[in-house]
């Protein structure tokens, strides 16, 4: 039983760390001193406020200016102003319009076909020029190509100016004074157009519009310059029956709306007070 007295499994008190030739020695424990302070940079404390304050600085600056631009659009608002952003042609915007969302359903027809009246004075023109072109260069007069730029360059602006944007406005707002400027420079439009169709010899030089008059003249000299002055023809003549549509519809609605009394009461108003 002897043999049995000793416990194989005990062993001697050994620290695992420990090797066979030395042991292990702990680390030093580091110095810590509890009234250490951490040194801030006072001059990052002083950026910081300095950017805050320009911050709100700037804030207030855009409220002021917010403020600035509401009053201004209230006091246009009120003045019945309508700011008009250039939106036609959509390639090169030069002009403001928009039918379908600014005049009223029961006018939009008239309004349209007046658009197209424009656009078919700008046509005239634009064709007279170059029927003319070609007549010069035949042994045309060169006056007569001069008359036909002035139409050009006068007649494109001045119909926009003087009568299409008078009837946009006027169908937009509802005015009887827009209505009855349109009416005096649209009959001025239909008289020209008219006149331009046949083209006689006094007024205006006959042989600077296309008209019927002098393509017939044309068609005994030269054959090509008669075709292009019976096209201009042609083009004068559609314009002028749609431009004598145009005035009759808005005529009828400017009867029907009671818009011709109220036009005279105003133009008896501002004779009073003119002479006041």
């Amino acid at each position: 039983m002897g043999s049995y007295d000793n416990n194989p499994f005990a062993d001697d008190d050994v620290n695992p760390f420990a090797s066979s030739s030395s042991k292990l020695s702990p680390l030093p424990h580091e110095p810590y001193d509890r009234s250490a302070t951490v040194d801030i940079p006072l001059d990052s404390t002083k950026d910081l406020k300095a950017r805050e304050k320009e911050l709100e600085a700037r804030e207030a600056e855009l409220k002021k200016r917010e403020q600035e631009l509401k009053r201004k659009e209230d006091a246009i608002a009120r003045a019945g102003i309508v700011i008009e952003e250039k939106n036609w042609p959509p390639l090169f915007p030069i002009i403001h319009h928009d039918i379908a969302a600014e005049i009223p359903i029961h006018l939009q027809r008239i309004q349209y076909v007046a658009f197209t009246t424009w656009l078919g004075v700008i046509t005239c023109l634009t064709w007279n020029l170059v029927a003319v072109s070609v007549a010069w260069a035949y042994g045309g007069a060169m006056s007569n190509w001069f008359l036909a730029v002035i139409y050009l360059i006068s007649g494109v602006p001045g119909s926009f100016t003087l009568w299409y944007r008078p009837l946009y406005r006027a169908s937009r707002t509802d005015s009887a004074l827009k209505f009855g400027w349109f009416f005096l420079c649209y009959s001025v439009h239909c008289f020209f157009c008219a006149y331009a169709a046949i083209a006689p010899p006094f007024f205006f030089n006959g042989e600077s519009l296309t008209g019927i008059l002098p393509a017939l003249e044309e068609l005994t000299s030269n054959s090509l310059v008669a075709g292009f002055y019976f096209a201009g023809f042609a083009c004068f003549a559609i314009e002028t029956m749609l431009s004598l549509w145009v005035i009759q519809q808005v005529y009828h609605y400017f009867r029907g709306t009671g818009k011709a009394t109220e036009l005279r009461k105003a133009a008896a108003r501002e004779t009073m007070m003119a002479a006041l």
